[in-house]
C-alpha cells in the first residue's frame, strides 16, 4: 500500500472522531485563561494515542511531542482553544451549555482538526524524519494572549517552522485560503484622560473644557492616517469612546477617550503612540489643559513567511486541486499567533467553512455562528500533507 492511500485511509478513519471532538468541545466552551477543563481533555485524548510526549508549557495549554525515528526538521503545529463570552443562540443538540460563553470563532474545530492530525501522526510515527510538535494554544481571543507565554515557556524551543489554521466563515467549504506578507494586522489599544477646569454650562469662559479640547484630538488623530504617513501603507486609527461629563449644565473637569489602532507594519506599531501623544500633548498645552495617555501594545502582525507559504501553497495544489486555492487580502482583525511567527518562519491559513444552502452563513463572533463540518477534514488534510512536505525537505 503506498503512503498517499495509507494517509487518506487514515483521514477517512478519523473524520467521525474529529466531528465528535469538535462537538463536545463546542457543548462545553472555557474563556481565555480559564480552559482547564478543555485543556485536561486535549491531555487525556491525547494520551490515548499514544507514541507522544505530553506536556504543559502553562496551566491550560497542552504540548505534544511525537519524535521520529531518524532525525530531521521539527514542524509545529498549532490550534487555539478558547471560547468568548456570548450567549449561544443555535438549537443543534451540542449547543453551549456554559451560560455566557460560547465557540463563536471555530476553536472547538481546531482543537478537533489538530487532535485528529496528532492521532494520524502516531499511526505512521515510524515513517516520521525529524518531530511533529502539537501546540493546543490557550487564550487567543485576550490580549496579552496565550502564544507569548507558550514562546517564554519553550514551546518553540529547536522548531523550523509553524503551521496555523483558521476555519472561516466568510470562506466556501472547499476553499483553502493563503496570504503571503502580512495578512493580519497588528492591534493595539489607547486611553487619554484630558483634564481642564469644570464649571457651569452658562459661563465657559471660566472654564477649560475638556469636551472641546477633546473634540479637537479626535479630529487630529485622523491626520496621523491622512497627513502623516503614505497614503499607501494602510493604518486605521479608530476612537471607540468618549466620556465624560454627568449633568447637562455642567461642564466636566476631565473627558476620556479610547480607541484602537491597526498596522501592517511591525515598525509603523512602534511610532504610532509617539504620533498619537505629540498630537494630544499640543492640543491640551495650547488651551491651557493636561493629559495622561496610556498606550497598550497588542497583538503584532501576522506576517506569513514566503518559504513556508509557498510549501503550503504547493501542498494545497496538489492535494485539493488549483481551483480550491484561494489568495486571501490582508484584514484589519488581528490574530496572536504573530508571537510565534516572531520567533520561526510560519504560515497562516483559512480553511473554508461557510456553506450558504445550509444556513452556515454567520461571522464570526456572532451568537449563531457554527461551521460546516466538512470542513474539518479538509483542515486535517492539509496538516497533514503539508508537515510530510516539510519533514521531507532536504536538512
Amino acid at each position: 500500500m503506498s503512503q498517499t492511500i495509507m494517509i487518506h485511509d487514515l483521514i477517512e478513519a478519523v473524520k467521525d472522531e474529529v466531528i465528535a471532538w469538535r462537538r463536545y468541545l463546542h457543548k462545553y466552551p472555557e474563556l481565555s485563561f480559564q480552559e482547564e477543563k478543555t485543556a485536561q481533555f486535549v491531555y487525556e485524548t491525547l494520551q490515548n494515542f499514544g507514541e507522544l510526549e505530553i506536556s504543559r508549557p502553562t496551566k491550560t495549554s497542552i504540548m505534544a511531542r511525537l519524535i521520529g525515528q531518524q532525525p530531521g526538521k521539527v514542524i509545529a503545529l498549532r490550534a487555539d482553544m478558547d471560547a468568548l463570552p456570548i450567549e449561544e443562540e443555535n438549537d443543534f443538540y451540542f449547543v453551549s451549555q456554559n451560560s455566557g460563553v460560547m465557540h463563536a470563532c471555530g476553536h472547538d474545530g481546531h482543537t478537533a482538526m489538530l487532535l485528529g492530525t496528532a492521532k494520524i501522526f502516531t499511526q505512521i510515527k515510524e515513517q516520521i524524519k525529524g518531530e511533529v510538535r502539537f501546540l493546543f494554544q490557550h487564550a487567543e481571543e485576550l490580549p496579552p494572549g496565550g502564544a507569548r507565554e507558550m514562546v517564554r515557556a519553550g514551546a518553540l524551543d529547536g522548531v523550523d517552522m509553524i503551521i496555523g489554521t483558521h476555519l472561516l466563515s466568510t470562506l466556501p467549504l472547499g476553499k483553502i485560503g493563503l496570504g503571503y506578507g502580512p495578512i493580519m494586522a497588528g492591534a493595539d489599544t489607547f486611553n487619554i484622560t484630558l483634564v481642564g477646569k469644570g464649571g457651569h454650562a452658562s459661563q465657559p469662559e471660566l472654564t477649560v473644557d475638556p469636551i472641546a479640547i477633546g473634540t479637537q484630538v479626535v479630529s487630529n488623530l485622523q491626520h496621523i492616517v491622512s497627513r502623516y504617513r503614505d497614503a499607501q501603507e494602510a493604518l486605521v486609527i479608530s476612537v471607540t469612546q468618549f466620556h465624560g461629563g454627568s449633568a447637562i449644565n455642567v461642564i466636566p473637569s476631565k473627558v476620556s477617550i479610547g480607541g484602537s489602532v491597526r498596522s501592517f507594519n511591525p515598525q509603523l506599531q512602534v511610532e504610532i503612540p509617539n504620533f498619537i501623544e505629540r498630537i494630544v500633548k499640543g492640543i491640551t498645552e495650547a488651551h491651557g489643559a493636561t493629559y495622561e495617555f496610556d498606550y497598550q501594545f497588542g497583538y503584532a502582525p501576522t506576517i506569513n513567511d514566503e518559504e513556508v507559504t509557498q510549501l503550503m501553497d504547493e501542498t494545497v495544489c496538489e492535494v485539493f486541486g488549483e481551483e480550491s486555492r484561494e489568495i486571501l487580502k490582508p484584514i484589519m482583525g488581528s490574530e496572536d499567533f504573530s508571537a510565534f511567527q516572531e520567533v520561526v518562519p510560519g504560515t497562516y491559513i483559512g480553511i473554508g467553512a461557510r456553506n450558504e444552502e445550509k444556513g452556515i452563513i454567520y461571522p464570526h463572533h456572532h451568537p449563531k455562528f457554527t461551521v460546516d463540518e466538512q470542513a474539518l477534514q479538509n483542515g486535517v488534510k492539509l496538516y497533514v500533507h503539508g508537515t510530510l512536505k516539510m519533514l521531507n525537505l532536504t536538512n
